[in-house]
């Protein structure tokens, strides 16, 4: 039983770090005022570029994360444009890309012969000597290198949030982007910057994904992950380290799928896919009637902003 549970535990982080960025990356985009729904999309280029990078570059996979973000950004300046510039609906902009990106990634994928090629990719490190304690030292320093930047990612990005001039400007864009413009804060750049910023981390998520989680590509392989860290946002309330938290328990739900059918326990296979799903859509339903998402969602979000136009 114990056997069990440190594998479980062990395994928990790698689960969850695409949860966190995603849903990281989301929240530097919500909180200027952008609903951003695309994220799916952003994971499976982030997904492809990685694998792709990798494979051209002869295994590098820290190159192929970061080319990871820089095509999830690329991607992003559509959507941004979209959103920011032509100020088209962000709910039907979101879900437009989110099909362009899987149609996208399945077409490049094919025709550039990435598709089912295995790579070496990322591998755990051990931090000595704190890797040889007893059960702690397998959990929390025998972890890839990205897992061990996402609490100091996590912290960089609050603080700029909440201690910084930058992170007062990006609120107020998202809360009241009339009064910030009038301040002479320009709200098309904020928030093309936090769309361009927030998308790399997602794109950087999907990186993780085939890179270090998986090591191949196949179309479509993020499953879903997209739209769950959406429900993670809100449930975290648009707050990093609630998101952080969030993260951690979809990583347990999620982490525990393998473990049971590696030791043996009989249970139902599709119910047990099916298991994140439904702790989606319980954390809606829990948001929806303690109505806690409403408490800190940016006022200005999914609203498009034009000048000198006062509402």
């Amino acid at each position: 039983m114990l056997h069990f549970l440190v594998n479980w535990l062990a395994s928990t982080p790698s689960f969850a770090t695409p949860y966190a960025l995603a849903a990281l990356g989301l929240i530097i985009s919500e909180r200027v005022g952008v609903l951003s729904l695309g994220a799916e999309g952003f994971l499976l280029v982030g997904a492809l570029a990685g694998v792709a990078a990798d494979l051209e570059f002869g295994g590098l996979p820290a190159a192929a994360l970061v080319v990871a973000m820089l095509a999830a950004a690329a991607v992003s300046l559509l959507f941004a444009l979209l959103v920011v510039v032509l100020r088209v609906n962000q709910v039907i902009a979101g879900l437009a890309i989110v099909f362009f990106c899987q149609g996208l990634t399945s077409l490049v994928g094919t025709l550039g012969g990435w598709t089912n090629r295995a790579i070496a990719g990322l591998h755990a490190v051990a931090i000595w000597p704190l890797s040889a304690i007893p059960f702690a030292g397998r959990i929390l320093f025998t972890q890839d290198l990205v897992v061990f930047a996402t609490v100091p990612i996590f912290f960089l990005v609050s603080r700029i949030l909440s201690r910084s001039m930058l992170g007062l400007r990006l609120r107020s864009v998202g809360e009241n982007p009339d009064a910030a413009d009038a301040t002479g804060v320009s709200v098309s750049l904020y928030r093309f910057g936090a769309v361009l910023a927030g998308s790399a981390l997602i794109g950087l998520a999907g990186g993780y994904l085939s890179v270090v989680d998986v090591k191949i590509w196949i179309p479509d392989m993020t499953g879903g992950r997209g739209w769950i860290a959406i429900a993670l946002v809100i449930f975290a309330r648009w707050q990093p380290w609630r998101a952080l938290f969030g993260a951690l328990l979809f990583g347990c739900i999620e982490a525990l799928i393998p473990r049971i059918a590696a030791a043996g326990i009989q249970a139902p296979q599709y119910f047990l896919l099916m298991t994140p799903y439904l702790a989606t859509i319980a954390v809606m339903v829990w948001v929806g009637l303690t109505k806690l998402g409403r408490l800190k969602e940016p006022a200005a979000l999914g609203r498009p902003h034009v000048r000198e136009e006062r509402r």
